[in-house]
């Protein structure tokens, strides 16, 4: 791990390569010990299910007092999702606590893809559609799923 880095950033890295979150896989950026790839699988019986989705984490200087910043790369189709893939979830704004560690992150953005909240959103087009029409809002999810996020590869954590 790199030196100077925070023994608290060290033990969560570790942690989430020794004991990994089911549906996930996150790994540390070769150059950069605060930059994480991660890999969220869709949750099943959500219209994300069978997607594979590109994350990026990064932990500021002043992780653990600030949240991480977090971002979908790959693009999806949900209230809650903006088109830069910026997130909309309480524990990574007015919400998080240094109790919080980069696995609850994580854990948080699944069980977001599980229950998109269109009165919370950041995508007000999107969360338009889902309180109009909820079925065809599911299904434009599900499509965009199959276009974007459907492969069968996992980040590789030795990446040059």
């Amino acid at each position: 791990m790199a030196g100077g880095l925070p023994r608290r950033i060290c033990k969560e890295t570790q942690r989430l390569q020794l004991e990994p979150v089911p549906g996930i896989h996150a790994c540390p950026d070769d150059r950069n010990a605060r930059y994480f790839h991660i890999e969220i699988a869709g949750p099943s019986e959500s219209p994300y299910e069978g997607g594979i989705f590109n994350m990026e984490l990064f932990l500021p200087e002043e992780y653990p007092m600030a949240a991480p910043k977090v971002r979908f790369l790959t693009k999806i189709y949900h209230p809650n999702i903006d088109k830069l893939g910026r997130i909309c979830l309480d524990i990574l704004k007015d919400k998080w606590s240094p109790a919080l560690q980069i696995r609850t992150v994580l854990l948080s953005i699944q069980a977001l893809l599980s229950a998109p909240n269109p009165d919370d959103p950041l995508d007000t087009n999107v969360a338009d559609k889902w309180k109009q029409n909820e079925k065809e809002a599911v299904e434009t999810a599900r499509e965009w799923t199959r276009l974007f996020a459907i492969k069968e590869s996992k980040p590789n954590c030795n990446q040059k």
